[in-house]
C-alpha cells in the first residue's frame, strides 16, 4: 500500500493530464460561438441530468448567488441555449431548461465525460463511489481554502 505522500505524488502527476484532456473535449460546432466557460458547462450539466430547474435551485447547486445564476441564465437565454418559462404553480418563479434546438449538442458534448466516469466508477461499490466523490469534494474545498 502506498503512503499518503506516494498518493499525493500520483495525483499531482495525474490531475494536470485529466484537466488537459477535459479541456480538449471539442465543443460541438453548434455551441462554439457561445464562448462557454467551465461555469456554463456545470450549469448545462445540472439542467441535462436533473431536468428543468428554477434559478434559485441552479444557484444553490452551483454554490453561487441567485443574482449570478440569473445573469448566467440570462446570457445563455439571449443566445438561445436556454429557455426561461414561468412556473405554472408560482408565477414568481422562473423555470430554466435547455432549448430543444441545443439539447442534442449539449448531450453529445457532455456524454463523453459522463461515459468515461461511468466506466471508471462501475466496478466500485456504492460505498467506494461515495468515498471517491467525497474525496474529490474535500480536495476541491481544501484547494479553495488556499
Amino acid at each position: 500500500m502506498s503512503t499518503v505522500d506516494d498518493s499525493v505524488r500520483e495525483l499531482l502527476l495525474l490531475m494536470p493530464r485529466l484537466v488537459g484532456r477535459a479541456k480538449k473535449l471539442p465543443v460541438p460546432a453548434e455551441l462554439r460561438s457561445f464562448a462557454l466557460a467551465p461555469r456554463h458547462i456545470t450549469l448545462l450539466a445540472y439542467l441535462l441530468f436533473d431536468g428543468p430547474l428554477t434559478v434559485n435551485e441552479l444557484a444553490a447547486r452551483l454554490e453561487i448567488a441567485p443574482t449570478t445564476a440569473s445573469l448566467m441564465v440570462g446570457e445563455l437565454s439571449r443566445q438561445g441555449v436556454l429557455q426561461r418559462t414561468e412556473c405554472p404553480v408560482d408565477r414568481r418563479r422562473t423555470i430554466v431548461t435547455i432549448t430543444d434546438d441545443h439539447r442534442p449538442a449539449v448531450e453529445r458534448w457532455l456524454s463523453a465525460g459522463a461515459n468515461a466516469w461511468r466506466k471508471a466508477l462501475a466496478p466500485l461499490t456504492r460505498e467506494q463511489r461515495e468515498l471517491f466523490v467525497g474525496t474529490l469534494r474535500a480536495y476541491q474545498e481544501a484547494v479553495c481554502e488556499g
